[in-house]
């Protein structure tokens, strides 16, 4: 098995693959916890079909593809989006789950017409950018690992130092305001860690799945623990382990993309999580249950132990 690994491992490319899904699946899980716990879940795929304007009207004003410039535009419709939900919910009656869809399909409307123009005008087919609806990890080279890490790194140290504050306002925002924080501030950073997660995943799974990877780790996590901080780790490290399989199965099967097989690995996660988990698996608790009727039928009631006495 490990020689076999090593093998796959031995092609730059895939290595260069691999250490980005893996990468993109630890930031997106943790940062993916928070979302989950302040069940936000389709804030990402909301910011991801945001992303997908960005990435075009980047494209349109330079003329060449440039990952930095597509993380660049898709970041500042990400920003965008997140302050147009944020004016729909404040300044109306809407409900956030209700403005969630009219920017998403808002933004992904602009995205496919510019899409479009662009697939049809002087540029061609040739620009590739059909590739970030779905995603294209195979185009992956060493300075988007780079990015990937940087933007792993800055996550990670972004939740180390506001983990407190990030808690507190995923649980109680309401307290959290009350003990002074500001958790207008907060919560307002809380959606900028999730665009910069996401714009960094849309290369790899693209603006239709990236969604999964925010959700679905941290989903599988929550079935383990009732830690926040295990939690966030095991979300990281589910993300994490979902890139390396997804790579490895690719890499060993033709014409089988990276992005789609790394969420079925997830969700196959989530599937055993659900299952097996210790305490909250549905296993542990049909046993608990069986454990509970057996023990019950053991003792005798009280009527019968009055008519013993």
């Amino acid at each position: 098995m490990m020689d076999w690994v090593l093998s796959i491992l031995s092609d730059p490319n895939a290595r260069w693959i691999m250490f980005g899904s893996m990468l993109l699946g630890f930031s997106s899980g943790m940062v993916g916890s928070f979302t989950y716990l302040r069940k936000q879940s389709l804030i990402g795929d909301t910011l991801a079909h945001a992303a997908l304007p960005g990435i075009c009207i980047a494209f349109m004003l330079s003329g060449v593809k440039s990952t930095f410039l597509f993380m660049l535009g898709a970041l500042v419709t990400g920003v965008i989006a997140t302050l147009g939900i944020s004016v729909i919910t404040k300044y109306s009656r809407i409900k956030q789950d209700t403005a969630l869809g009219v920017v998403l399909s808002v933004f992904f409307g602009v995205g496919v017409v510019l899409l479009t123009r662009i697939q049809h005008g002087d540029y061609g087919s040739q620009s590739g950018l059909d590739k970030y609806m779905f995603g294209q990890a195979a185009s992956m080279v060493r300075s988007d690992v780079y990015t990937m890490l940087g933007v792993s790194v800055l996550l990670l140290v972004i939740c180390y130092l506001l983990f407190k504050e990030l808690k507190l306002i995923s649980f109680d925002p309401g307290f959290a305001r009350g003990m002074g924080y500001p958790s207008g501030l907060l919560e307002q950073l809380m959606l900028f860690l999730t665009v910069i997660a996401v714009v960094a995943g849309v290369q790899i799974v693209g603006v239709v799945l990236v969604a999964a990877l925010l959700v679905t780790p941290a989903a599988a996590a929550r079935y383990w623990t009732h830690r926040l901080g295990i939690m966030v780790a095991l979300a990281g490290l589910f993300g994490a382990l979902s890139g390396a399989i997804g790579t490895i199965i690719s890499a060993t099967t033709p014409d089988l993309p990276t992005g789609p097989v790394t969420v079925l690995v997830v969700t196959l996660l989530f599937g055993i999580s659900v299952l097996f988990a210790p305490e909250r698996g549905l296993i542990a608790k049909e046993i608990r249950k069986w454990k509970t009727k057996t023990d019950y039928k053991a003792q005798p009631s009280k009527h019968q132990a009055e008519v013993s006495k």
